[in-house]
């Protein structure tokens, strides 16, 4: 596990200049699949309506509430948790749900004003996790963990990794070379570098694999498809400094009905990811600060973004990954990368430099940091000294796996008239639970494996 001597806890003794670039690192981290939310979500609107989005749902405002979301989380979980909080994805289905909305007072109703009642939806959905996070309060994390043991929680971290691959591949589709450039440099940074170099991989692969599409960018390269490896168009059009364009979230039942069921998905998605967290780094975060703060600090971040028209919020697995490769645990690192979120959303023109970034760089990176969390799934598994040649925990695993892995749209279904998707990842960790529950022959005891369960981050 990482309760090793060469993991850091306090990033302090590194000195400021060396937390800032670790800051930085975990900024670029977050930063490709973070502004991937706004720029779907335009095209849902934009296919649908005609129009594209001047208010709200923005690059400025998503970045923003990635920056004051995480930081807003820290503090609600006590300042112990190294977790950022972007963009999710799992609410992308309700967005386009709602885009293409044509009957009632949706019929002829403006783009801004459709997202601003999609984020009303949002914001419900946020509140729903204060509901769970007071059963949890009140009955303890002991008897929640009951439901939640090695066998369901190892799968789920894994299809998590897994879930994400097709992601990765895709982007490193668009150029492979700098996407096998960017992932190069990563592994010999993290396994060969010295000093700052070798806790900082992620940040050294962005850096080279960039310097090189600059240069195959001034020598005429362009990607396979013909499109330019680099293009600063944005960068010229882009302001110095400017407030980004909020707005206020409205309230329509249809809309909520669309958006809040959403939250059963990413909540279950939230327990997963602090499995992860807490597996990574070793602490006792489900037990403290506690499961409930952080289901809190998630969702009120989560209503606050959408109450301001921003995306929903949620703990950011990239992130996860770079905790596990560079060795740095402090929170104070993710709130660093917070800040400079923050920052950035009030400077156009750098947000639009950082956005020239090649997807197949963004591909490369996530090679590494999508495999690192199945990994981190696997060992949760052995530490937990799982046993597989159970016929009742194969069937758990199986199930979580084809599920975790094989609705790859998830499912979609209608109540009261309203389309509601349930994510893959919602459906592998909701059979998953419900299988442990129901089937005999439940051996797993809480606090029994004693050294397993400090791995996973909880101690009895």
């Amino acid at each position: 596990m990482n309760n090793t001597n060469d993991v850091i806890r306090d990033a302090r003794k590194l000195g400021v200049p060396k937390m800032l670039i670790l800051g930085l690192q975990h900024m670029f981290a977050m930063f490709g699949a973070t502004i991937l939310v706004p720029i779907l979500v335009n095209s849902y609107f934009a296919d649908a309506c005609g129009e594209s989005l001047t208010k709200g749902l923005t690059v400025s405002v998503t970045l923003f509430c990635a920056g004051f979301g995480t930081l807003f989380f820290h503090v609600c979980s006590k300042m112990k948790v190294p977790a950022f909080l972007g963009s999710s994805f799992a609410f992308l289905g309700g967005f386009s749900t709602i885009a293409n909305l044509k009957a009632g007072m949706y019929a002829n109703m403006p783009v801004d004003e459709k997202a601003a009642y999609a984020c009303g939806g949002i914001v419900v959905a946020g509140l729903l996790y204060l509901l769970l996070a007071l059963i949890i309060r009140l009955v303890g994390v002991k008897r929640v963990m009951r439901f939640l043991p090695p066998v369901v929680t190892g799968p789920v971290i894994i299809c998590i990794g897994l879930s994400l691959a097709g992601s990765a591949i895709n982007n490193a589709s668009t150029n492979w070379l700098l996407a096998v450039i960017a992932l190069a440099v990563i592994i010999i940074f993290n396994i060969w570098g010295k000093g700052m170099f070798k806790i900082i991989p992620i940040l050294m692969g962005v850096v080279v694999a960039y310097a090189a599409a600059a240069v195959m960018n001034a020598c005429g390269l362009t990607n396979p498809d013909g499109t330019a490896i680099l293009s600063f168009a944005s960068v010229g059009a882009a302001n110095w400094v400017g407030i980004p364009p909020f707005q206020l979230c409205k309230f329509d039942i249809t809309a909520i009905l669309v958006m809040a069921p959403i939250a059963l998905a990413t909540m279950m998605e939230h327990v997963g990811d602090m499995s992860a967290i807490s597996a990574t780094v070793g602490e006792n975060y489900l037990s403290d600060p506690g499961l409930h703060r952080t289901l809190m600090g998630d969702g009120l971040a989560t209503s606050i973004a959408g109450l301001i028209g921003g995306p929903a919020n949620t703990t950011y697995g990239e992130n996860t990954g770079v905790l596990e490769l560079s060795r740095v645990h402090d929170p104070r690192v993710i709130r660093i990368a917070a800040v400079f979120a923050l920052i950035i959303s009030f400077i156009p023109k750098v947000s639009a430099i950082i956005g020239t970034m090649p997807a197949s760089i963004i591909g490369g990176v996530s090679f590494m940091l999508y495999g690192m969390i199945s990994a981190i799934g696997v060992r949760n598994i052995v530490e937990n000294k799982v046993d597989l040649t159970k016929s009742r925990n194969l069937i758990i695993a199986g199930v979580i796996f084809v599920c975790g892995l094989g609705f790859s749209n998830g499912i979609t279904f209608e109540i009261g008239g309203a389309s509601i998707t349930l994510t893959s990842l919602a459906i592998a960790a909701i059979a998953g639970i419900l299988l442990n529950i129901i089937l005999p022959g439940n051996d797993y005891e809480f606090g029994a494996n004693e050294k397993g369960d400090e791995n996973r981050g909880i101690h009895q």
